[in-house]
């Protein structure tokens, strides 16, 4: 969703609140995720002394295998962000957001945001035992022989 933030910019105390879906077919393009559900987003832009502050909250279901025993599980996010938007910027600065045109593009500050926090592992549950090196044994739902011979 692109937002135009122009209106934001001339007029200090201007609020704007914002509430978006991100479909499922956008974020397919993801590699190593699939979303159950699209993202839905909700927030506020504020302009405080010429600046916009966009902060706002992110939820999702993700549909994933456990990086350990590969069992599918589907488990719930929900993140809050902020983020400093400028008209311009003299140097480069990671920590601005750049609204060069006057506009926003919402839908990719949530995705990256989401991406860089999401866990790189993930566990279907905290003490997810895994599977067996020798024999592929789900550990989690019995124990194997394989671990005696190898001690």
């Amino acid at each position: 969703m692109v937002i135009s933030v122009k209106e934001l910019f001339a007029r200090v105390g201007e609020k704007k609140s914002v509430e978006f879906q991100i479909p499922e077919e956008k974020l397919s393009e993801l590699r190593g995720y699939h979303f159950a559900t699209g993202i839905s987003v909700s927030g506020l832009l504020e302009n405080r002394a010429g600046i916009l502050t966009f902060s706002y909250h992110a939820a999702f279901t993700l549909a994933i295998e456990c990086d350990r025993c590969l069992k599918p599980f589907e488990r719930a996010y929900d993140y809050d962000f902020s983020h400093t938007i400028v008209q311009s910027l003299n140097t480069d600065n990671d920590e601005y957001i750049v609204a060069a045109d006057a506009t926003i593009d919402a839908d990719e500050i949530a995705i990256t945001d989401l991406l860089l926090r999401l866990p790189t592992k993930l566990l279907c549950k905290d003490d997810c035992k895994g599977l067996c090196m020798s024999c592929g044994c789900d550990l989690n739902e019995s124990d194997c022989d394989c671990q005696d011979l190898n001690q």
